[in-house]
């Protein structure tokens, strides 16, 4: 680990000592500050430091600022007190710059750069206090011209230094070579000529516009090179005695420190004015790449995208962008359309049938700002085909809002669904159709079903007479043969009487009679007409009733064919030896009836078309068991009309249940 990091912090450190040396030479021997002591370099050792070992390196740096000072000519207690601040300084500022990690500290955002002007001012508080307290400890030069002094000094040199072992911003220099050549041959030729006059520091900051030209044009770190030289040349110069800044407190009758301040406030704001710059630039940089990727990678998905036409517009309506999508749907070639009104695209007889649907003026601008609300993504509106073709596109239509809220175009996409919608309209002309045929079904249904009810009593009623001897004695083979053509004909009529009730339940629901009824008597009266299979041994038969009454309002009769219905399918489909339960139980506001059976039961795939009319289960099918396929669907629609359900449950050869729920509030 040391040998990776120590020699370039020695490296750093020795470099820091050598500039402490030169900078107490430097400072006037009237003075009461250390020049401008390179603090920021001390700082870029512990940059170069880890974190467990900033104690050790920064005591190491107060030891070397402290045989600078002293060895520069400053009384030992001085030397202390202003060696003590410095090794603290570099090392809070090390901690805020890196915010307490080992990792290098970058300096690319404007988070950065608050960071970056906040350890500066952290350093320039720390320098001043120090030197403050040393100053009226030892009475050493006056306290507060001492804390002005080293204060500034020392923002001046944590500002300038640091950066160069920062992540700065990556870009290269924007300038051509030609430019940069430039730059510096400015540089180097108005900056000593700004420093030899000595009446006119103001001359001083005519490089200020030269360095804010290199931040803005050439890298990041040959700018602060350029701020560096420039820095370098005017200590050089003041300290040599030469310039507007060594002149000064003779000049104007000042303390000697007061040329240090001068220098160090130059220095700061020059600093001041090109690391944001840099920054800037550099966020400038980066989003620019950015925003160009973005718009690269759009326009390859927009131009990718050719089964659907997306078309660009500005705020008034002139197309912008026409994708090859919208060329190959459309016909046009993007260079035949930009520039011209989205209006070409649509008939006037389109624009006026969708404003009749939308329910706005036959107005293109009106129909196009209903289609940009919400919930009209997705309409349908025909668009017109260069040859004259007008096809059906399904689109959606937005708006396009700048950064600042502000209107800037429209975009929409669409693609084209004539085949889909002329297809979705032949299927719904078919269910009219459909419809119509199934409503005459039923009607002639009802209508035949009346017809034939009226006979087939006629016949039971002399079958009857028959059968009772009216119109003379029957051979035993002919009674036999009136009995099948008898249970024949009630068969027949209980069909038609299921398909009249079904057909009533459909045309206008049950006719309601509003009488209270108890449940325990409807499902009691159905077991008994399931009593014969149960009283012959064929079948079990077990019924669970409550001990009160479960009141329910509605048509006994109606609920007695619910639960006949239910209870005669489980009697039916139960081979002999088998059970069938009926329950009758209350769960808060609603009554449950139960039926269970063991069964042959039902296919589970089957199971969704039970309550259909006609269905019959393909177990039943092949086991040749007699039906209609109208118990269950009669069932259901009684109980629906009550406001209750009809479900069941089953597994083939394993039985079923099917359970009532109705509301009691009924």
């Amino acid at each position: 680990m040391v040998s990776r990091w120590w020699p370039k912090v020695a490296g750093v450190l020795l470099l820091a000592a050598v500039a402490g040396v030169c900078a107490l030479q430097a400072a006037p021997d009237d003075g009461h500050v250390i020049g401008i002591w390179p603090v920021g370099l001390a700082t870029c050792s512990l940059l170069l430091t880890p974190r467990r070992r900033l104690p050790v390196v920064g005591g190491l740096i107060a030891v070397i600022a402290l045989l600078t000072i002293w060895l520069g000519g400053r009384p030992l207690d001085v030397a202390v007190g202003y060696s003590i601040g410095i090794g603290i300084e570099c090392v809070v500022v090390r901690l805020v710059l890196t915010e307490g990690r080992d990792e290098r500290w970058t300096l690319r955002r404007d988070a950065d750069l608050a960071r970056y002007l906040l350890a500066a001012a952290i350093a320039g508080g720390i320098a001043a206090t120090s030197g403050a307290v040393t100053s009226m400890v030892t009475g050493f030069g006056d306290p507060a011209l001492v804390a002005l002094a080293l204060g500034v000094a020392h923002i001046a040199s944590q500002l300038t230094l640091p950066p160069f072992f920062a992540r700065l911003p990556g870009h290269g220099a924007i300038a051509h070579p030609a430019e940069r050549t430039l730059q510096w041959a400015l540089l180097l030729t108005v900056t000593p000529a700004v420093f030899v006059p000595d009446r006119l520091p103001s001359l001083t900051f005519l490089v200020v516009p030269i360095l804010a030209w290199s931040a803005l044009r050439i890298r990041p770190r040959e700018a602060l090179a350029q701020l560096v030289a420039v820095l370098g040349f005017a200590i050089v110069m003041t300290s040599a005695g030469l310039g507007p800044f060594a002149s000064s407190p003779d000049r104007f009758d000042l303390d000697p420190d007061a040329r240090g301040v001068l220098l160090a406030s130059f220095g700061a704001a020059c600093a001041l004015i090109v690391v944001p710059l840099l920054l800037r630039v550099g966020e400038h940089i980066e989003t620019a790449r950015e925003a160009a990727a973005e718009r690269d990678k759009l326009d390859r998905i927009v131009r990718s995208a050719t089964g659907v036409a997306i078309i660009g517009a500005d705020e008034d309506g002139r197309i912008t962008l026409f994708n090859p999508g919208a060329e190959r749907l459309l016909g046009y070639t993007a260079e035949e359309m930009v520039g011209l009104s989205t209006r070409v695209l649509h008939s006037d007889e389109a624009v006026r049938l969708k404003a009749e649907e939308l329910g706005v003026p036959a107005d293109f601008g009106a129909v196009a700002a209903r289609l940009m609300e919400p919930d009209m993504a997705g309409s349908d509106i025909g668009f017109l085909r260069k040859d004259g073709v007008e096809r059906t596109h399904s689109m959606t239509l937005s708006r396009i809002i700048d950064d600042r809220g502000r209107l800037s175009g429209f975009v929409s996409t669409s693609e084209d669904v004539t085949e889909r919608v002329a297809a979705r309209q032949t299927l719904e002309r078919a269910l009219e159709r459909m419809q119509e045929v199934d409503a005459v079904k039923d009607t002639f249904v009802s209508s035949v079903s009346h017809e034939l009810r009226t006979p087939i009593t006629s016949i039971l009623g002399y079958l009857e007479m028959l059968a009772d001897g009216s119109f003379g004695d029957l051979s035993a083979e002919q009674a036999q043969a009136l009995q099948r053509v008898s249970s024949n004909s009630a068969r027949l009529l209980e069909l038609i009487d299921d398909l009249l009730t079904l057909s009533r339940l459909q045309d206008s629901g049950l006719d309601r009679v509003e009488r209270a009824v108890d449940l325990r008597e409807v499902v009691a009266a159905a077991c008994t007409v399931v009593a014969p299979a149960v009283e012959t041994g064929r079948l079990e038969l077990a019924v669970g009733l409550p001990a009160r009454a479960v009141t329910f309002v509605g048509s006994r009769e109606e609920l007695e064919r619910v639960v006949i219905n239910l209870l005669g399918n489980a009697v039916k489909f139960t081979p002999a030896g088998g059970q069938v339960e009926v329950d009758l139980e209350t769960h808060g506001e609603h009554a449950v009836i139960r039926v269970r059976d063991t069964g042959i039961g039902i296919p589970v795939d089957e199971q969704d078309l039970l309550f259909t009319r006609f269905f019959r289960s393909s177990l039943a099918q092949e086991q040749a068991i007699p039906g209609s396929g109208l118990g269950l669907s009669i069932a259901a629609a009684v109980v629906e009309q009550y406001g209750g359900t009809l479900t069941a449950a089953s597994r083939p050869g394993e039985g079923a249940t099917f359970e009532v729920r109705l509301p009691l509030a009924t």
